[in-house]
């Protein structure tokens, strides 16, 4: 069974920045399709950010669109969430997420829970004025 383990949450001011991690001991990493999702209080989990294994093609939604990126460090078999210019709408427990066996999926399905068969535990965000 994969293992994700997400890192990086905190407390931040806004306007500030935060950098997360999700790492993996899992050696077939570079072969995932990797995503963000988050949860804020009181709301249902929502789609933050995507990518792919084979190009590394990204996907974002329209509210971090510009302010987030995501990126992958096969070495390391981590992939990375930069936040920047925070603000207190993205306080939420961010989840990292693996597709460790559909392998092919196109960028657009990567917006949906159902795509990922692998889930980390999460990393509270929480930003303040």
């Amino acid at each position: 069974q994969v293992q994700l383990e997400e890192s990086g949450g905190g407390l931040v001011q806004t306007g500030g920045s935060r950098r997360l991690s999700c790492a993996t001991p899992d050696l077939r990493f570079s072969f995932y399709a990797m995503g963000w999702f988050r949860q804020a209080p009181g709301k249902e989990r929502e789609f933050v950010a995507a990518i792919t294994w084979r190009n590394g093609n990204k996907n974002y939604a329209d509210s971090v669109k510009g302010r987030f990126t995501i990126s992958r460090d096969v070495p390391k078999n981590t992939v990375l969430l930069q936040l920047n210019s925070l603000n207190p709408e993205d306080t939420a427990i961010y989840f990292c997420a693996a597709d460790t066996s559909r392998w092919n999926l196109p960028l657009p399905a990567l917006v949906r829970e159902d795509s990922y068969d692998v889930w980390g535990q999460g990393t509270q965000v929480t930003v303040f004025s």
